[in-house]
């Protein structure tokens, strides 16, 4: 018998919380965002760099890839900095690579020239939901930065081919959650991971039973809650005048820098 959830912010079941997102927190970074997810809250950045790995040299199409990592002070409990690691935690890889997946899967690599596109996703404080958080951080630090380079003419086009956000659903005692916290997802019986575009177009679903299977009838239960909290954070994000461009017009790069380091408009002029 499913029991009566009194979560600890006061939300309903199906609610996410208070999502505010920062624009252009870092000076340096074409694209950079502060995403806020209740008292998650993450640091997303986006650069460009010339070259690509090995595997993709000579084929005149480009990269992107991810990195993910918590700062030490990120939990109630100080955690190891990775640098100072013999090897990554193997929680940051997995999370790396699902952030990069997903966000290969919305941009046209082949308009991108033989460059890489690297995103560093940190985590500030961590109150659950960090992977969602990240990856939906990264996409607007993403679109922020691709708008840049067109606009500085690193870009001839706009090489995002999709928008998305990434939420968390599960079972607690039977009863179904939306975005789930740290103290819930600590003693969750079943989460879910869903990465879904504006068209609700999947682009990744990760997930499992931690301590009950569930049936498929729940798993729908899941998946509509996703689409409610993915239309709700959408509908959260069109409200931010950044999302129109206002975050481009106050950009201001570096004094520092005298150009376009990366522009293929610069570097077709110089050709000869």
């Amino acid at each position: 018998m499913n029991q009566k959830i009194i979560r600890a912010s006061g939300r309903a079941c199906d609610q996410m919380r208070p999502v505010k997102v920062s624009y252009n927190v870092f000076g340096y970074a074409p694209g950079s965002v502060l995403f806020e997810l209740g008292d998650t809250k993450v640091l997303c950045s986006v650069t460009l760099s010339t070259g690509v790995p090995p595997f993709l040299k000579g084929t005149r199409t480009g990269w992107l890839t991810a990195e993910y990592a918590m700062l030490p002070t990120a939990c109630q409990t100080r955690t190891i900095r990775e640098s100072s690691q013999a090897k990554r935690n193997d929680r940051s890889v997995e999370i790396s690579r699902l952030i990069g997946r997903c966000l290969r899967s919305i941009v046209n690599l082949n308009a991108l020239g033989e460059r890489t596109i690297h995103v560093d996703c940190d985590v500030l404080q961590a109150d659950g939901s960090t992977r969602t958080a990240s990856i939906t951080g990264a996409s607007l630090a993403l679109k922020s930065a691709v708008a840049q380079w067109v606009a500085n003419g690193d870009l001839l086009e706009n090489i995002m081919q999709d928008e998305i956000v990434a939420v968390s659903a599960g079972f607690l005692k039977g009863q179904a959650l939306l975005d789930l916290d740290f103290a819930e997802d600590s003693s969750i019986d079943a989460d879910y991971n869903f990465v879904l575009t504006r068209s609700k177009k999947i682009i990744e679903i990760q997930g499992s039973a931690e301590k009950n299977a569930i049936s498929w009838q729940q798993f729908d239960v899941l998946k509509e809650l996703a689409i409610k909290g993915i239309d709700s954070v959408f509908l959260t994000l069109d409200k931010s005048p950044e999302q129109n461009g206002a975050a481009h017009d106050t950009y201001q790069p570096s004094t520092a820098f005298k150009g376009s380091l990366f522009s293929l408009k610069n570097r077709l002029s110089n050709v000869g």
